[in-house]
């Protein structure tokens, strides 16, 4: 997350190495001890946070909107969304339905200077809806945002449409923003919207994560094939909820939800494919409904890996042989992993360059239900992980988001409307 500091290389490496590795070399330091404080309550359903260095903390709302947690702890609302109550300033353009509404926040790394946050919000702007990444610049007192300039307003969102056989309106949207401490671009995760063709679209923007500069405009070295929206540096995307940047290296990593099975943590590399991919008469597939294949065969229900194997793949690998590969499927389960960061710090111990992932614990039909913290050691060509799950010092809940903060602690955010503070020990 936008909380990362350079580890130790070596000590990243051994974090880093393959299983076999990590089972045959000297003992590794003890894991940590973690202490909870609660830091908000009463939120609806915060989902992102970006933090200045003297603690301040910028966080959104999903239905309501953009506040910050200053670093005396007084909180102040900043921008309302239409309907919102409270906020000295609102835009009657954004607006929340289903999953979508006000997502992701970033920090500019150039903030002492000039001041800019960025939010990514649904908005009506232009019809039915789109979803838009917006950059705002914050006042001295961290009191007040103003100049709005949309630089991205041309990711996809699904519309109301009564007679579409999957999820509800806003679904799929992404929604993570983040800059890599490496090379100081935003980077722009987005969703598929129940799309069949929008993640292997080289113009549509949905299934996608872009790189972009603090203007809009692309990034250079992004790598996308010929044709493709110079903006795109990864395609064929599902539905990512969490982009992480590994100490050491700065390579960015997803966090991203499967259907009915195998949500993944995958390695980016520049121009890449993700491997999903739900039009019909793919892979020799027939028709789907509404076009959209993201849930054949019927995938209810069945948790059986024998089962799961036979369902339409997450990273499609026979008919993308050079599709980007997970370091981690879940496996094989799908519980709505929704965020991820990597952990750095001596204070993290074992843990120090290891990955934590949230689960949502939506235990879709039949499927175990997760409510918990992941911490992954990748191996250090990213192709696989071994997994450890978090005792948790709170009562288990919806994580939305994973920020480790300027004081090296972790904090997350639920969907039951809290954010808390996670301290190693």
């Amino acid at each position: 997350m936008n909380r990362l500091i350079l580890g130790v290389l070596t000590g990243v490496l051994a974090a880093c190495s393959t299983p076999s590795t990590v089972n045959t070399a000297a003992p590794q330091a003890a894991p940590p001890t973690l202490s909870y404080t609660p830091i908000l309550n009463k939120l609806e359903s915060p989902w992102d946070m970006a933090f200045l260095p003297d603690g301040t903390m910028f966080f959104t709302e999903k239905c309501h909107g953009l506040s910050v947690r200053q670093a005396n702890g007084n909180v102040v609302k900043l921008l309302g969304m239409k309907d919102a109550k409270g906020y000295p300033a609102s835009a009657n353009d954004l607006f929340c339905e289903g999953q979508a509404g006000m997502m992701g926040v970033a920090v500019d790394p150039n903030f002492a200077s000039n001041r800019y946050l960025y939010v990514m919000s649904t908005s009506s702007m232009t019809a039915p809806g789109t979803n838009r990444v917006m950059r705002f610049k914050v006042n001295s007192g961290a009191t007040a945002v103003s100049e709005r300039v949309d630089i991205v307003t041309d990711i996809p969102y699904k519309p109301r449409a009564s007679d579409h056989p999957f999820g509800g309106p806003g679904a799929h949207n992404g929604g993570r923003i983040r800059f890599s401490p490496g090379d100081g671009y935003l980077y722009v995760t987005s969703g598929d919207t129940h799309n069949g063709e929008v993640p292997q679209s080289p113009t549509r923007i949905g299934g996608k994560v872009l790189r972009i500069d603090r203007d809009g405009k692309a990034a250079p070295g992004n790598g996308a094939p010929a044709g493709f929206d110079a903006r795109i540096y990864t395609y064929g995307h599902r539905n990512p909820q969490g982009i992480a940047f590994r100490p050491g290296t700065n390579q960015p990593y997803t966090a991203e939800n499967g259907p009915w099975h195998s949500d993944e943590v995958t390695a980016l590399v520049p121009g890449g494919n993700a491997g999903w991919d739900p039009r019909p008469n793919m892979a020799g597939r027939g028709a789907c409904p509404d076009n959209y294949c993201g849930y054949s065969p019927n995938q209810m229900g069945a948790v059986d890996p024998k089962v799961r194997a036979a369902f339409m793949p997450m990273t499609d690998t026979k008919t993308y042989p050079n599709a980007m590969k997970p370091a981690w499927n879940n496996d094989g389960l799908s519980q709505g992993m929704s965020s991820g960061t990597f952990l750095s710090g001596p204070q993290w111990k074992s843990w120090d360059g290891r990955m934590i992932v949230s689960l949502t614990g939506i235990g879709i039909h039949g499927t175990p239900v997760g409510n918990r913290l992941d911490v992954l050691a990748i191996a250090a060509d990213g192709l696989s992980a071994t997994r450890t799950t978090v005792t948790l010092p709170m009562p288990a809940g919806r994580f939305r988001s994973l920020v480790q903060g300027p004081d090296g602690n972790l904090y997350v955010a639920t969907d039951e409307g809290a954010i808390a503070r996670l301290t190693p020990g």
